[in-house]
């Protein structure tokens, strides 16, 4: 059976997952949306609550997958952040964080913290 991007995608997610628990890294959420668009791992990192992008890619060929992180997607992963603080009542002084996690090929994971600006 051939896989499709949304398998995929899942698949890379649990393993996302799956490395954050093993680091201490308590996963909250998977793959929560709104309107505005999706976070793919919410987690709690001793005081901080982070909002971890996942991005894979098969090769190194097109450039790392933490390069498609663009400012636009950075921009919407701010506003999505900012509505799951409003929905859940989590206060906007909370130490928050945005990270991303690489998977490039089958296995090597890269986990990049405070990959990008603060709210």
């Amino acid at each position: 059976m051939v896989e499709n991007n949304r398998q995929k995608g899942s698949r890379y997610e649990e393993q996302a997952a799956a490395y954050l628990a093993k680091n201490g890294i308590k996963v909250i959420e998977r793959n929560y949306r709104c309107r505005l668009g999706e976070i793919d791992i919410i987690a709690r990192d001793g005081k901080y609550l982070c909002f971890v992008e996942v991005k894979y890619r098969k090769t190194l060929k097109n450039g790392h997958p933490s390069a498609a992180v663009t400012p636009a997607k950075q921009r919407t992963i701010f506003k999505v952040a900012s509505v799951y603080l409003k929905q859940n009542g989590i206060s906007f002084n909370t130490p928050c964080r945005f990270d991303v996690i690489s998977v490039c090929g089958n296995e090597e994971i890269s986990y990049i913290r405070n990959a990008f600006g603060g709210m």
